[in-house]
């Protein structure tokens, strides 16, 4: 195998700016025409559609974009939730000069518009006032077919996470079938996925410079759609048939376990069937990797065989290394979808210049002071690094991301906290987060730059963490130590998801964590407690967990604090079976936990565990019809039963875990002592409906329980309003969040 090395990537900040550079910065892009005019703009020379009202904060992804192709010297506006039902707001600011650049905003329309039950959301957090409503369902499509209504010949780039994750032919949970790649239906000219500033960097100045649109073809990073006549024919094509032996997606640490005739390993690390990689067709093994593409089963096979889509998703996770993946063509009728490698991660002077441009960090005037939820939970939280290596399999992060980590500068961090300590309104010293995907994978990285070049592992952690990677917390802990050592700073938080099983690797990280930086409570997910849904999770086991906690309670006893982990767990992810959901109830009873909230799985499109829940086939190991089959928990009543579990102490929940019980052979657990699950008593008023699955119930005492579940909806006012806010990822049934760059609270809502 053949892995040329990559020709660096230029500076995103060295291009030559556009003319328009001379009319400087906006003092907030304009979303109308009379701003427009205000600066001296005749046109736009870029317009961004949203589906998120326009806060321009690094935390939301259209603020980075504006911002960033704003430096470029364009000229960049923002249509912000706009009607569509009409074309009037997609045509307020004149037709762009470029192309339109649309997004459905930091959040996938449909994870944000409904539960994991597929129940209408009332609310949302990206819109003032947290008002419901303000965009439509697959917001992607929509916007693009209203700018190409409204100006027909305009280029139209999709990006976002909603586009992202649609990129090929993909499960739609809300619809229950396969679609089709976005970038067809959307009608669009091209999509930037992961990502996207190098290749909105560059397809903006090659347009600005007079080339089509598609004839730009060779970015890093983006998908488009092309014919069979219109493949290279100097580079090679590899059946993806050719490709499923090629081993798990976890392989032994041996970095060059795709050699020839290297064991197959399965997840456990054993063989299977003794099969060898000199299956494979000399030709795919010699073939360059930079000048190869694999024909993936077309999107009319994939609709049709469950095993070609688990084959299909697998090879695309296999695909996602950017030192190493190649690219991919998938048919969809007489079309091909064409999916180049993915964009190489920025540098950390690059993440530096993004993270520093002129924000007012601040939602637009439009909006007169009416609440935006998701600004409000954001608005003195900074972003530290972007990318995952966790690559649990139900989160988008990894996907979208990548797994290497992007950096910013300590310098950088601390000049944005003392540009907020300086002037953003109502600053009263406490910065609510330093962190990102997660709390603590800053300055994490493989050891060598050869071994992570070559490397195919989905996750550095999973199932042990690589002896190969880096996991050195002392940086961090300088800059812990740093930015709380600054003038009229009083607090700095800790509020993204913690990799727990990355923090007992360095106890004087934990130590300096619960000592300084939380603020009460500290979420952390172990997800479960049985091995078999763990193993599809791609979670540590929780005996992991038990040693967090003993450093936890260890370091906040030290300090003289009373602080509370907030564990999360998932219900109905694939691979448990009810049985599982009862160990996991009973564990929670035998700790004295009481969960406020739960989460059920929700199948976000390209993800892993989707493609178990859809297929029921496990594309961790090679996929084969007499493979691993993976039990899913689907319909309503069987997943409201799993969530039931985890609220066991929920009245309205036990007549279902009664008849459950019974069910299960285990009626012994009803009873009124303490070994019992459930009683058998059944209080007036209550087991006619099932609350758990649509939103959490206050507990009775501001005091928390021993081992309760404390969340900033039951115990805020207990904690003197210190505590950290909660958010999710699409793996679970509160709201995730992602941007076309990922800066953006999605990262920080990744549960660890």
């Amino acid at each position: 195998m053949q892995t040329a090395s990559i020709t660096p990537p230029p500076d995103i900040f060295s291009y030559r700016p556009y003319w328009a550079h001379c009319f400087g910065p906006a003092p907030v892009l304009p979303m109308s025409r009379d701003e427009m005019d205000l600066l001296g703009w005749d046109s736009c020379d870029v317009i961004l559609v949203t589906g998120d009202a326009y806060v321009d904060h690094p935390s939301f992804g259209m603020a980075i974009i504006g911002r960033l192709l704003e430096a470029q010297g364009f000229r960049v506006g923002i249509i912000s939730q706009p009607d569509w039902n009409q074309l009037d707001d997609f045509m307020q600011l004149g037709a762009p000069n470029l192309f339109f650049g649309v997004t459905a905003g930091n959040m996938d329309s449909m994870v944000n518009r409904y539960t994991a039950d597929r129940k209408i959301r009332s609310d949302d957090a990206y819109s003032p006032n947290g008002v419901g409503g303000k965009r439509p369902d697959r917001s992607v499509l929509v916007y693009s077919h209203r700018c190409r209504q409204a100006y027909k010949e305009v280029p139209i780039v999709l990006g976002g996470i909603e586009a992202s994750l649609r990129r090929i032919a993909h499960y739609d949970y809300w619809s229950d079938k396969v679609r089709r790649s976005i970038l067809l239906d959307a009608h669009a000219d091209i999509l930037l996925y992961g990502n996207a500033e190098r290749a909105l960097v560059a397809l903006a100045h090659r347009l600005a410079q007079g080339e089509t649109i598609d004839s730009i073809r060779d970015l890093r990073g983006t998908a488009f759609i092309c014919s069979d006549a219109q493949l290279p024919t100097d580079w090679t094509e590899i059946d993806s048939s050719h490709l499923d032996r090629v081993g798990p997606l976890n392989p032994p640490e041996n970095p060059y376990a795709m050699a020839p005739e290297s064991p197959m390993p399965s997840n456990d690390g054993s063989t299977e069937g003794g099969q060898t990689l000199n299956l494979i067709p000399p030709k795919v093994a010699r073939a360059d990797r930079q000048r190869s593409f694999i024909r993936l089963p077309s999107y009319e096979q994939v609709s049709r065989e469950q095993i070609l889509y688990a084959h299909t998703s697998r090879i695309l996770h296999l695909e996602s290394n950017p030192h190493n993946a190649r690219a991919l063509v998938q048919p969809h009728g007489e079309q091909l979808l064409w999916v180049n490698p993915p964009p190489i991660p920025l540098r950390t002077e690059e993440m530096d210049s993004v993270y520093e441009l002129p924000y007012t960090r601040q939602p637009h005037p439009r909006y007169e002071g009416q609440p935006i939820p998701a600004y409000e939970m954001i608005r003195f939280s900074i972003t530290i690094m972007r990318g995952c290596f966790g690559g649990c399999s139900f989160c988008s992060i990894t996907e979208h991301e990548g797994r290497i980590i992007q950096n910013r500068s300590e310098d950088s961090i601390i000049r944005e906290i003392e540009q907020i300590r300086d002037t953003v309104p109502q600053f009263t010293g406490i910065i609510s987060d330093l962190g990102g995907p997660t709390a603590n994978m800053y300055r994490l990285h493989c050891k060598s730059p050869d071994i992570e070049a070559h490397c195919r592992r989905l996750s550095c952690v999973y199932p042990s963490i690589c002896k190969n990677l880096n996991t050195d917390h002392a940086p961090l802990i300088r800059l812990y130590r740093r930015a709380r050592e600054l003038k009229g700073v009083k607090k700095i938080l800790v509020a993204s998801g913690l990799r727990y099983d990355l923090a007992i690797e360095s106890p004087e990280y934990v130590k300096e964590l619960v000592t300084h930086h939380v603020g009460g409570y500290l979420k952390i997910a172990p997800e479960h407690t049985e091995n078999a849904p763990l193993s599809k999770m791609m979670k540590p086991g929780i005996g992991t967990y038990d040693r967090f906690k003993a450093l936890f309670e260890k370091y906040s006893k030290a300090a003289g604090k009373e602080q509370y982990l907030i564990p999360y767990f998932i219900a109905a992810h694939p691979g448990t079976t009810d049985e599982d959901m009862l160990n996991l109830a009973l564990w929670l009873k035998r700790n004295d936990f009481r969960a406020d909230q739960v989460q059920a799985f929700l199948p976000s499109p390209m993800a892993l565990a989707t493609t178990m829940y859809h297929t029921e086939f496990n594309p961790l190991k090679a996929v084969r019809r007499d493979g691993e089959h993976v039990h899913s928990a689907k319909g309503i009543r069987a997943r409201r039963l799993h969530k039931a579990f985890l609220r066991y102490h929920d009245p309205n929940n036990w007549p279902l875990l009664r008849d459950a019980l019974k069910r299960m052979g285990r009626a012994d657990l009803i009873g009124n002592g303490k070994q019992h699950l459930i009683p058998l008593y059944q209080p007036k008023g209550t087991g006619g409906v099932n609350r758990s699955a649509a939103a959490p119930v206050a507990a009775k005492s501001n005091a928390p329980r021993k081992g309760n579940f404390a969340t900033q909806h039951t115990r805020a006012e207990a904690a003197g309003g210190n505590t950290q806010k909660t958010r999710s990822k699409t793996g679970g049934d509160k709201k995730a969040t992602a941007s076309w760059t990922k800066g953006s609270p999605a990262g920080r809502g990744k549960r660890r």
